[in-house]
Formats: structure tokens, sequence, C-alpha cells
């Protein structure tokens, strides 16, 4: 039987992605995401990569989601900032890779 605090997702309980991916559990680390965010939180270079990417994705779409007409001088601020941080990480993950041989065929 599942406590009462467990309540339905209708999507990702990470990244909002739709769908029934289980009942919220905080006994269970992966009860309400979806198998992606359940990949990501393995300790692989795969992983790290998908959750940069799941993480730049979040503040992209925040970010396009901002009406800059009426924003405020903050929100603009906020949101120039977690796009940066989301840039820095996938540029990251691309020296890294460059690095290691495995980058571009330039």
């Amino acid at each position: 039987m599942n406590p009462p605090f467990a309540t339905a997702a209708s999507a990702c309980a990470l990244c909002a992605r739709p769908g029934d991916f289980g009942r919220l559990d905080p006994s269970d680390p992966h009860a309400g995401l979806c198998p992606d965010c359940i990949a990501a939180g393995q300790p692989t270079r795969d992983a790290l990569e998908r959750s940069v990417a799941i993480v730049a994705k979040q503040h992209l779409a925040a970010a396009e989601a901002l009406v800059l007409t009426s924003a405020t001088p903050e929100e603009m601020t906020y949101h120039l900032g977690t796009l940066r941080v989301s840039l820095r990480g996938v540029l990251q993950l691309i020296s890294r890779e460059d690095c290691q041989g495995k980058g571009r065929d330039d």
C-alpha cells in the first residue's frame, strides 16, 4: 500500500516531461522520474551529459517564455544568468571531450 503522501504525477518530477511516471514517493529516489532523468542520475559520462542538457533545456524554455516588453530588469538578469551558467556547462562538456581526443572532426 502506498503511503498517504504519495501522489500521482502527470509529468516527470524533474524535467516536467509529460507522461505518467508513477507516484511521487520521497522514500524512492526514482519515483515520478522519466527514464531520461533516471539515466541522468547514473554516475557516467553519458549521464552527466544528459543532466546538463536537461537543465539547459529548462533554463532555455524559461527564458523563451519571458515577455521582454513587460519583464523587470531583475527577471532579465536572472534569466541571462541562468542561460550563462547552462551554456558554460555545455561548453565545459565539449571542451573536456575535445581534450580527450573524442571531439569534433574539424
